[in-house]
């Protein structure tokens, strides 16, 4: 059960001469006053009486008077806690008569809900951490905020690598008519080389048909005495004018025009070559991108799924990048009313046994933005004792020159003002 405060008596502790106050259980009860009338010397008691030596003014004696500091402060686990005598000693008594000390104390009492500005005045990724080790999921988030940053970072190399990719192959000329492959001058070489070894096999049939037809006229003058020679020379002559009759010579013209030019073939088609590689290598990173890009989304579902499935102190609070949001703002985009709307909700959080917090200078909020969050306090049965420079009718109780005073204002005050004392 949370424990709240159910009655203060302060005297000569720093400005207060004489202070009595009884909160209201729930919601606000605000501690108004001008300047320099000891508003602010209320929450420095209380944190003092509650908290200890710590929290100890360095001057608490009031000035002026010959009476030792006094303050006692009621809580409602019927505690009673004492401070008084020359060196301001501390008394606890439980519900039974017994004593006790400041280490049961600490127990219930949370020193942020005493000293809420130390949690107010941290720095962003301080307030995080705070929240982060109430709701315990601090060492899980920080994993995967260092695995979202790490593909983060990988998909931005690859994608800038990517995009190098394609504007280069973009950039790089295209020549339709080279040939999908480098040529080899040892390639041409050797096929020119086997047309002139055909050619020279039909030159010499062609010397061999020469030959032949001097022979024939040899053999003319002696057709007596070689008719049966002259019958078989004949046969071969008809075969070999058969034979000479289909040879056609091929033309290298091609082959040694592709000679002299290989080294400008070769260029356009390394060129051809080089941006069929950039665009595929270019399409390979497009796809990495998009592979790092589901499990960027992979971990940060998972990031948003742990934080919705933890215990939050405030709907809409959540933490981004280390940082502490709220309703997808940071800290310093927010206003004063929802700082401490989202500062007091921590602090509860962080002990529950603790049922009341302790503001100053709620002078920042309209009466609109008080009257909110007192609604707001009601609601989460949570008691806060604050300071406003003002002595309107949402003060509680005014001080005056160091004394308290009920505040009596003639319409009736908001359903969240103390009661009476």
């Amino acid at each position: 059960m949370e424990t709240k405060i159910t009655s203060l008596e302060l005297e000569n502790i720093k400005r207060i001469k004489a202070v009595q106050i009884t909160p209201t259980a729930s919601g606000l009860t605000i501690v108004g006053g001008k300047n320099n009338q000891g508003k602010t010397s209320v929450l420095d008691a209380i944190m003092w009486i509650l908290g200890g030596d710590r929290y100890r003014p360095s001057e608490p004696h009031r000035d002026g008077s010959v009476t030792p500091p006094y303050g006692k402060i009621t809580l409602s686990n019927g505690l009673v806690v004492e401070r008084k005598g020359k060196n301001s000693d501390l008394k606890v008594i439980d519900p039974s008569g017994n004593r006790a000390g400041q280490q049961l104390l600490n127990e219930f009492i949370s020193q942020f809900a005493l000293d809420l500005p130390k949690f107010m005045n941290g720095n962003n990724k301080e307030k995080a951490n705070t929240l982060l080790q109430v709701i315990g999921v601090g060492d899980k988030l920080y994993e995967l905020d260092q695995k979202e940053k790490e593909l983060y970072n990988q998909r931005r190399t690859i994608g800038q690598i990517g995009d190098q990719k394609k504007k280069y192959a973009a950039e790089l000329p295209v020549f339709p008519e080279a040939p999908s492959k480098l040529i080899s001058a040892s390639e041409l070489i050797h096929q020119q080389q086997e047309i002139l070894a055909r050619n020279g096999e039909n030159q010499k049939k062609r010397n061999q048909l020469a030959e032949l037809e001097a022979h024939n006229s040899q053999l003319q003058k002696q057709i007596d005495q070689l008719v049966m020679e002259q019958a078989r020379v004949k046969k071969d002559l008809e075969i070999a004018r058969m034979d000479a009759e289909d040879l056609h010579d091929e033309s290298t013209a091609e082959l040694e025009k592709n000679i002299s030019d290989i080294e400008e073939i070769n260029r356009k088609v390394r060129v051809n070559l080089d941006k069929e590689k950039a665009e595929t290598e270019a399409q390979e990173y497009l796809q990495k991108y998009d592979e790092f890009s589901v499990l960027l989304e992979e971990v940060r579902s998972e990031r948003t799924d742990l934080l919705k499935g933890s215990n939050l102190p405030l709907e809409g609070l959540s933490v981004e990048d280390g940082e502490l949001t709220y309703k997808g703002f940071k800290w310093d985009n927010l206003s004063g009313a929802d700082q401490m709307k989202v500062g007091v909700a921590i602090v509860r959080k962080l002990n529950p046994k603790c049922g009341f917090v302790l503001l100053d200078k709620l002078e920042q909020m309209d009466m609109d933005t008080l009257n909110e969050f007192g609604a707001w306090l009601q609601q989460e049965n949570l008691q806060v004792i604050a300071t406003r420079v003002s002595t309107g009718d949402e003060c509680s109780i005014i001080i005056e020159d160091g004394y308290s005073k009920p505040n009596e204002p003639e319409v009736l005050a908001p359903s969240w003002k103390a009661g009476e004392f």
